[in-house]
């Protein structure tokens, strides 16, 4: 009865492995694995039905054989083998997340603030350092060469020099005047050589609008100075009072035409200025040969203006109001 017994065992156990053997992943140590060989060796091939309704199959014994030799057969080798896949898993997604994160952090590194790409290459330039001569000590200024550089213009020419000769150099051409109108500061240093002592070229101009009457030489003195930029007063009086005027408020006055856009000052009667309130008139135009042309209009003209031409000599007789 001891023999029967552990036949049935036997076959219980062939039963067992012949239903779970496809599903075998890993070891062919154990028990399991020696009831294999029991099933191998029940004989061959292994696709005959047994009388316990059980059957493998289509399997040869080499299948067979190699399937239970990579399957665990106990439960702690198959415990054994569950938690070395979820290392494996670990492992895999953390080096996934690495290379992730080592991605953005490769992307933001080459972005700019806007979140364009920029580049941190610089370009370098080489210079070639003159070898000093030796057979004699060569100073800087032994080896250097003058830097010079010319500019010219149709009105003017300048230059500026730093070699051993500054000849070319005209500290007069700096801009050194201070005045807040640009047109002004231009004439300024045109005439910086014959400039009063002491003048402010941001002395007050009195300017607070066109004030005088439409169609009088005042009225159209000041129109055509705001033309050219320049200041002009408001309340000057009349023609032969504008002189007196401009100096009392600071501006340069004097018997000498300068630049177009000056004030003609006429006296009472002088060159055909009324008898009583004088003139006022524009130069727009100094002749070489010193003579002055004007733009004046007068009461009756409607606005409209006309020109005369003054001979040198009759020029110096008058008074000009510059800036």
């Amino acid at each position: 009865m001891g023999s029967a017994a552990h036949k049935a065992r036997s076959s219980g156990r062939s039963r067992f492995l012949s239903g779970w053997v496809l599903g075998r992943v890993s070891s062919d140590k154990g028990a399991h694995a020696q009831h294999c060989e029991a099933v191998l060796d029940d004989g061959n091939p292994l696709d005959a039905g047994r009388d316990d309704g059980t059957s493998i199959a289509g399997v040869d014994r080499d299948l067979l054989r190699r399937l239970n030799s990579s399957a665990p057969v106990t439960r702690r080798e198959m415990r054994l083998a569950a938690r070395a896949q979820r290392r494996r898993n670990n492992l895999v997604a953390s080096a996934s997340l690495a290379a992730l994160v080592g991605t953005v952090t490769s992307v933001m590194a080459w972005a700019g603030p806007q979140g364009s790409s920029t580049s941190t290459a610089q370009e370098t330039t080489t210079t070639q350092i003159q070898r000093v001569r030796g057979d004699s000590a060569a100073s800087r200024s032994d080896e250097r060469t003058d830097l010079t550089q010319t500019q010219s213009s149709s009105t003017d020419d300048g230059g500026w020099s730093l070699g051993e000769s500054n000849s070319q150099f005209d500290v007069k051409k700096m801009s050194t005047v201070a005045a807040s109108n640009v047109r002004v500061a231009a004439l300024m240093e045109k005439d910086s050589a014959v400039l009063p002592s002491g003048f402010n070229p941001n002395h007050a101009t009195g300017d607070a609008g066109n004030t005088y009457e439409f169609g009088q030489c005042t009225w159209w003195v000041y129109k055509r100075r705001t033309q050219l930029g320049l200041p002009v007063g408001s309340h000057m009086g009349d023609g032969r009072m504008w002189a007196d005027s401009a100096k009392t408020l600071g501006y340069w006055v004097d018997s000498t035409p300068r630049h177009v856009g000056d004030v003609i000052v006429f006296s009472a009667g002088q060159d055909g200025a009324d008898a009583v309130y004088g003139h006022v008139a524009i130069v727009e135009a100094i002749n070489d040969d010193g003579s002055v042309v004007t733009s004046e209009t007068s009461a009756g003209m409607s606005g409209e203006t006309f020109s005369r031409t003054f001979t040198a000599s009759q020029a110096a007789a008058l008074r000009y109001i510059h800036y």
